[in-house]
């Protein structure tokens, strides 16, 4: 098998992770609840997506 023959530079090994961050998730606020949402996705909240309501949701 190849081996290097060198070692790689902290540089140079910085340079290729450099892409490898995460990004946070997105979020909205829901139209009819004002509770934080994923976007287009429907609230856990109160079950609404575009206005209308998709899902009933427990009220506890």
């Amino acid at each position: 098998m190849p081996n290097p023959k060198r070692r790689h530079s902290k540089t140079r090994t910085a340079k290729r992770r450099t892409h490898d961050t995460l990004t946070p998730a997105a979020t909205n606020t829901c139209p009819q609840c004002q509770e934080p949402k994923a976007p287009h996705r429907i609230c856990p909240h109160c079950g609404y997506y575009r206005a209308r309501q998709v899902r009933a949701v427990n009220e506890e």
